[in-house]
């Protein structure tokens, strides 16, 4: 009987694990995992069009971050249509940034048209450069690039509306559930702030 009773509890215990490990993340507490305090990281890129495209610009809204090659057949891909799936459920687009880490053979015509097979036209700017410049952005966020023996570095980034990383999600890690829980806080904490800002000048 104490066998048996020692098993029935085992099992209880593996089917409460599994549940839990199935339960989205408790309000106010991050999907991903919470970054050190870091200062902001800044950088200026050219993106798929030519256009300048500065982290700066997006100050004071949350901001997607992560780091592609327009080749890839597998992580990247699915790193780009998770974020999209993550916009689709917000309801409405944050900026949302990608740094090639490939920078021999990211072009901007290859760039186009991944941002194009993925519908993130629009959605996503692909920041391309030379790989002096590109190796002080990866330095910045702790990035590999891609090589000719090793994948890079497959991470996201969600930037609070201060500049600064505050969630990263690694790919096997990565969900649009997760990523739009953890942009919905930082609006959430950016909006609060906001409104303490306010209240403090009228008082």
């Amino acid at each position: 009987m104490v066998t048996a009773t020692l098993v029935l509890l085992g099992a209880l215990a593996v089917v409460l694990f599994a549940r839990g490990a199935e339960e989205p993340a408790p309000a106010g507490a991050f999907a991903g995992a919470v970054s050190p305090a870091i200062p902001p990281q800044d950088f200026a890129l050219r993106d798929q069009d030519g256009e300048q495209v500065a982290l700066s610009d997006f100050r004071g809204r949350v901001t997607v971050l992560t780091f592609l090659y327009s080749t890839c057949q597998d992580t990247c891909p699915v790193t780009a249509t998770t974020i999209r799936g993550a916009l689709d459920d917000l309801g409405h687009d944050v900026p949302a940034v990608a740094v090639s880490v490939d920078p021999a053979n990211d072009t901007p015509a290859r760039a186009r048209r991944f941002l194009s097979e993925r519908r993130m036209t629009g959605r996503m700017r692909f920041l391309l450069g030379d790989r002096p410049t590109l190796s002080r952005v990866w330095d910045a966020y702790g990035i590999r690039p891609q090589g000719e023996d090793f994948e890079h570095s497959a991470r996201v980034v969600v930037i609070d509306r201060a500049g600064r990383q505050r969630v990263s999600f690694p790919i096997d890690g990565l969900t649009s559930e997760g990523l739009v829980h953890d942009i919905r806080l930082l609006e959430a904490e950016a909006t609060e702030q906001r409104r303490t800002a306010a209240t403090g000048r009228g008082s």
